[in-house]
């Protein structure tokens, strides 16, 4: 299975995500992180084509890592609905997206990315404006 958390930076997707890899505990979870993906890879920028490589990385690595049996943790702002939308086409049933947003202002909104769109179909919200990251984290355990 994969699961793609996707909304604007430091909305809590690596936080959140990071949690799912310790519930699975197994071993046979990866987790995929924007900003460690982006060290990885070189010449790829904040550019919407630099944008559009660094999701499409992200992508053929997930889709690679699930076809060898492994569970995917994806956390990347990946702000373009179509390529998240053609990822969850290929794989049907086997992936969730969770979108993560808040209301309140963050340290890191300086990079809020203003191109984003948010999911409109087939999505989990997980809203972390009033929750904690543990009540977020039951929402999203309710949904896998």
């Amino acid at each position: 299975m994969i699961y793609w958390f996707t909304g604007q930076p430091s909305h809590g997707k690596t936080i959140l995500a990071t949690k799912l890899v310790k519930y699975f505990n197994n071993g046979n979870t990866f987790h995929i992180d924007g900003d460690n993906l982006r060290a990885l890879t070189w010449d790829i920028n904040f550019s919407e084509q630099g944008r559009i490589a660094n999701v499409s990385s992200a992508q053929k690595i997930a889709h690679y890592l699930h076809n060898e049996g492994c569970n995917v943790v994806v956390s990347l702002v990946s702000p373009y609905r179509w390529q998240r939308e053609n990822l969850k086409t290929g794989l049907q049933s086997n992936i969730i997206e969770f979108y993560i947003h808040t209301t309140e202002p963050r340290e890191r909104d300086l990079f809020r990315v203003e191109d984003y769109e948010a999911p409109l179909t087939n999505f989990v919200d997980i809203d972390t404006t009033l929750d904690t990251p543990e009540e977020s984290f039951k929402k999203i355990l309710e949904n896998i």
